[in-house]
C-alpha cells in the first residue's frame, strides 16, 4: 500500500513539473524548471542593501509592480517569513546586463554583478506574474535561471517629427521596451516636418519650426508643409522643453534605456530652415516640406560653405549633450540631395578651398567637422550609413539601414555598426494583410521575417562581426498619427527583436516562440494594449510552375489552422480545412480564415480575387531584371492572377529607368484576339506610365512581328494615382507566345522632385484573350 502511494506521489511530482512553464521573452540563456512555487502573500519581504541606491530602486520597482497586481505591500528586509532576496556579488560570464535566478518554494534569490542585471532578473520574474490586478493565487515557478544577453545594443527608435507624442506617451514607449530587455531608446527629434526640442539658444526652433500647418494628408499626397510662426495657422506640432527632456532621460536611466538624440544634419533640415533660412544655400522667406522626403528638394540642407552653419549646429549640440548623458549623438546624414550645393557659390568655394572633388566629397567633410566636434566634447557620433559616402569620419559609428551594404563596409573598415536594415525591421512597414491592417508606408516585415533576422551578416569574420554592437528597429510616422498606432506598429514585433538580440542564437525557435507569444498576446488585451494579429493572418500566394497556376494557404503561426472558400463567401470551421495547394482553372475569389483551438483568429478574412485567362500559369522570361525592392510575387508576377491596386507596395513588378521586355511562352497554339499590360501612375512616388507599350505575337515561340503600338495618352504630371491597362484587339488567330515591351519614361520629369533622376515603372498583368 505504502508503496503504491509513493509511485502516485512521484507521478503527482512529475505530472507539475511537467506542467511547471513560464513564457518569459527574450528566451534566457538557460532555464530550468523545477517542483513547486514561491507564492506571494502579505507574510513576503524583499531583502536588499539600502545601502545601494541603485538596488533600491530596482527593488522599489519591483514592489510597485506586485502592489499594482495583487495588492500586496512587501515589506523590507524582516527578519521572519519568506523573501525574495537581491544581491549585487562577482559573477564570471554574465557581465553586467546578466542575472542569475534561484527560485524554491521557501524564497527567491537574484543575484548579478550590477544593479542592470538585477533589473532584468526583476523583468524575467514579472513576466511570470498575472498582467493585471487579480485575486488569483500570486505565484512565481520554481526555476534556475542564467540569463545574459548576446549584444550590448538592443534599441527602438521612435519619430517624432512627423508627428508629435507627448511626454506621457513616450514613457509609455519606454515602459514596452524595459519589459522585453531592450536598453537602447533613440528619438528621432527633428526633421523636415518639425523641429521638436527646445533649443535656448536659437527659439525660433519651437517658436517657428515646431509648429505646421495641418495639412498633413495621405504621406506622398502633400501639397506641401508649411511652417508658420501665427500659431493661428499653424496649429498642428509641439516640442518638448529641455527639463521634459531631461525628465524622460531621467524615466529612461531607472529602467536600463539610454536616449540616444538625433539631430539631423546636413539634409532633412526644412524645419529649421523655416526658422533660419540664412543657414542655407538660398535663403528664403519661407520653407516647406515637400511630397518627398529628399530634404534639398527646397533647397534646406545646411550650406556646407558658411561657416555660420557649423556654429548654429555645435551651439545646438552643447545644448543637446547637456541634456542627454549618452556616449553617442545621432547627426542623421541621410538622403541628402547635394543638387543644392552644386549651385552654391559658397560651397564650390569651400570645395575648392578643401580640395574637395565633388559633393560626395563635400558631405564627408561636413560629416567629419561636426564629429570632430563631437568628439571634442568626449562623446561618440553615429550616422546612417549614407554617411560612408566620400569617407568616413574616423571614429563614426553607422548604423546601417539601406540593406546590410553599408554596415559590412564599414565593419570591414573597422568600425562600429548598428544593424537596423529596412527589411525587416523598419516597423512602418506592413505587418499583416494590408487588406485587413491600418494603412502603413509599404514594404511588409511580418513578425517571421523579424524574428528570423540575423544581426550579424554571414560576409563578416569573426573579427569583423564583433563590429555589430546589435540593431534596433526604426519607426517612422509618416503613417502613424496617433500612439494607439505606435503600440500597434511594435506589438507583437519588437518582442520579437528583442529575442533576436538578447538569446543565444542558437536556442531561437520560432514555434517555441509563438507559445510563448500567446500569453503576452493576452496581457496585451488585458491592458487594453493595441496591437497587429497579423500572426494570425493567412497568406493567399500564387504558384506558378509547369504551365499552370496553383494557390497555396500559409499562416505564420505553427499551430494555426486554415479554412478557406473560393466562392467568395466568408470561411467559418465549417468550410473546406486547407491542406495543400490547389489548381486554379478558372476565376475566382478566395477567402481565408486561420482558427487556433477552435477559435478564429482573423477579424476579418484574408481575401484575394484570381484573374484568369490564356496566359495565366504560365512562365514569363524578361531581358532586364526588375528591382529587388518591387519583386512582387516574383518572376511570373505577370501571369499569377494577382491584379494590382491603388497601393503601390502591393502586387506590382518595378522597374528603376530600365524597360519592361517581357516574353511568355503560351506552351501550346491558342486561338486569342487580345492582348493588355496593367500600369500603374504615382507621381509623387516617381512612378510614371510607359511611354508606350509594343504587343508582338509569335507562331513558333521564336520569331515575332508587332501586332500594334499602344501611346499613353495621359500627361506625365497628373498627380492623382491611376491606374490603366494599356490593351489591343486584333483579328482571332493562332498563337504560341507574345512579347510585350512597355517603355520606361527614363528619368523624372523636369520640376518633379525627382528631376533627371531614374522613374519607375510599375506593372502588373499580362492577360490573353
Amino acid at each position: 500500500m505504502k508503496k503504491t502511494i509513493l509511485i502516485a506521489s512521484l507521478l503527482f511530482t512529475m505530472l507539475l513539473q511537467a506542467q511547471q512553464t513560464v513564457h518569459i521573452i527574450p528566451q534566457p540563456s538557460s532555464i530550468e524548471m523545477k517542483e513547486g512555487s514561491f507564492i506571494i502573500d502579505n507574510n513576503t519581504s524583499v531583502k536588499f542593501s539600502k545601502n545601494d541606491k541603485a538596488v533600491a530602486d530596482v527593488v522599489h520597482f519591483f514592489t510597485e509592480y506586485v502592489n499594482k497586481v495583487s495588492g500586496f505591500t512587501l515589506k523590507a528586509n524582516q527578519l521572519k517569513g519568506k523573501a525574495i532576496t537581491f544581491n549585487i556579488e562577482k559573477i564570471k560570464e554574465i557581465g553586467d546586463e546578466g542575472y542569475l535566478i534561484s527560485v524554491s518554494p521557501t524564497g527567491i534569490l537574484v543575484k548579478a554583478n550590477t544593479s542592470k542585471g538585477l533589473f532584468y532578473g526583476v523583468q524575467s520574474l514579472l513576466q511570470t506574474l498575472p498582467f493585471i490586478r487579480t485575486n488569483d493565487l500570486v505565484q512565481i515557478p520554481g526555476m534556475e535561471i542564467k540569463d545574459y544577453p548576446r549584444f550590448g545594443w538592443r534599441g527602438m527608435m521612435l519619430d517624432v517629427s512627423r508627428h508629435f507624442f507627448s511626454t506621457d506617451l513616450v514613457k509609455e514607449f519606454i515602459d514596452l521596451l524595459a519589459t522585453y530587455k531592450m536598453n537602447v531608446f533613440h528619438w528621432h527629434l527633428t526633421d523636415g516636418a518639425g523641429w521638436r526640442l527646445e533649443i535656448k539658444k536659437y527659439p525660433k526652433l519651437t517658436q517657428q519650426a515646431a509648429w505646421r500647418v495641418d495639412s498633413w494628408g495621405k504621406p506622398w499626397d502633400w501639397a506641401g508643409i508649411e511652417f508658420n510662426a501665427d500659431r493661428s495657422k499653424a496649429t498642428y506640432g509641439g516640442y518638448y522643453t529641455q527639463e521634459q527632456a531631461k525628465d524622460i532621460v531621467a524615466y529612461a536611466k531607472a529602467r536600463n534605456i539610454t536616449v540616444v538624440p538625433e539631430i539631423e544634419m546636413p539634409g532633412h533640415s526644412e524645419a529649421a530652415m523655416a526658422a533660419y533660412p540664412e543657414l542655407s544655400c538660398n535663403p528664403k522667406n519661407t520653407f516647406a516640406q515637400s511630397g518627398n522626403f529628399l530634404a534639398s528638394k527646397v533647397e534646406s540642407n545646411y550650406c556646407a560653405g558658411n561657416d555660420q552653419a557649423f556654429t548654429f549646429l555645435q551651439d545646438i549640440l552643447v545644448e543637446v549633450m547637456a541634456i542627454f548623458p549618452s556616449k553617442y549623438i545621432h547627426v542623421g546624414g541621410d538622403e541628402v540631395d547635394k543638387k543644392s550645393w552644386k549651385n552654391c557659390p559658397k560651397c564650390q568655394a569651400r570645395m575648392k578651398k578643401e580640395n574637395l572633388k565633388d559633393e560626395k566629397e563635400l558631405q564627408s567633410y561636413f560629416i567629419r567637422r561636426m564629429e570632430k566636434f563631437i568628439v571634442s566634447k568626449d562623446r561618440k557620433m553615429i550616422g546612417w550609413d549614407e554617411i560612408l559616402e566620400g569617407g568616413l569620419a574616423p571614429e563614426a559609428t553607422v548604423m546601417s539601414w539601406q540593406g546590410e551594404a553599408g554596415g559590412i563596409e564599414a565593419a570591414k573598415m573597422g568600425h562600429d555598426v548598428i544593424m537596423t536594415p529596412g527589411y525587416p525591421l523598419y516597423f512602418d512597414h506592413y505587418q499583416g494583410d494590408p487588406e485587413t491592417e491600418p494603412l502603413a508606408i509599404g514594404g511588409f516585415n511580418t513578425l517571421k521575417k523579424v524574428y528570423h533576422y540575423e544581426p550579424i551578416p554571414a560576409e563578416l569574420t569573426a573579427v569583423e562581426g564583433k563590429r555589430v554592437l546589435g540593431s534596433q528597429a526604426n519607426l517612422w510616422t509618416e503613417y502613424v498619427p496617433t500612439y494607439e498606432h505606435v503600440e500597434y506598429m511594435i506589438l507583437p514585433r519588437m518582442p520579437a527583436l528583442a529575442e533576436v538580440l538578447w538569446s543565444p542564437k542558437e536556442s531561437r525557435n520560432w514555434e517555441d516562440f509563438n507559445k510563448r507569444l500567446h500569453p503576452h498576446i493576452v496581457g496585451y488585451e488585458q491592458k487594453g494594449f493595441h496591437y497587429s494579429k497579423g500572426n494570425y493572418k493567412v497568406d493567399i500566394k500564387p504558384i506558378v510552375a509547369n504551365n499552370s497556376l496553383s494557390i497555396a494557404l500559409e499562416t505564420e503561426n505553427a499551430e494555426g489552422v486554415i479554412y478557406y472558400t473560393t466562392d467568395g463567401t466568408t470561411p467559418t470551421i465549417g468550410s473546406t480545412k486547407y491542406d495543400k495547394p490547389f489548381v486554379v482553372t478558372t476565376s475566382m475569389t478566395v477567402k481565408a480564415i486561420m482558427a487556433l483551438n477552435g477559435k478564429v483568429m482573423n477579424s476579418k478574412p484574408a481575401e484575394q480575387s484570381f484573374t484568369f485567362n490564356k496566359a495565366t500559369g504560365k512562365a514569363v522570361k524578361y531581358e532586364s531584371v526588375n528591382s529587388r525592392y518591387y519583386p512582387a510575387n516574383g518572376i511570373n508576377t505577370l501571369t499569377d492572377g494577382f491584379r494590382g491596386t491603388k497601393d503601390i507596395g502591393k502586387q506590382w513588378h518595378g522597374f528603376s529607368g530600365n524597360d519592361m521586355v517581357a516574353t511568355i511562352d503560351l506552351g501550346a497554339p491558342i486561338l486569342a484576339s487580345s492582348i493588355s499590360l496593367g500600369t500603374i501612375q504615382n507621381w509623387p512616388q516617381w512612378v510614371f506610365f510607359p511611354q508606350w507599350v509594343k504587343f508582338e505575337v509569335s507562331t513558333d515561340g521564336i520569331n515575332f512581328k508587332e501586332v500594334k503600338t499602344v501611346n499613353n495618352t495621359i500627361p506625365v504630371d497628373a498627380r492623382d494615382t491611376q491606374i490603366q491597362d494599356f490593351s489591343i484587339k486584333f483579328p482571332e488567330q493562332k498563337i504560341r507566345a507574345v512579347r510585350v515591351t512597355a517603355k520606361n519614361l527614363g528619368i523624372c520629369p523636369a520640376g518633379h522632385p525627382g528631376d533627371k533622376q531614374a522613374a519607375w515603372l510599375f506593372v502588373d498583368e499580362i492577360i490573353v484573350e
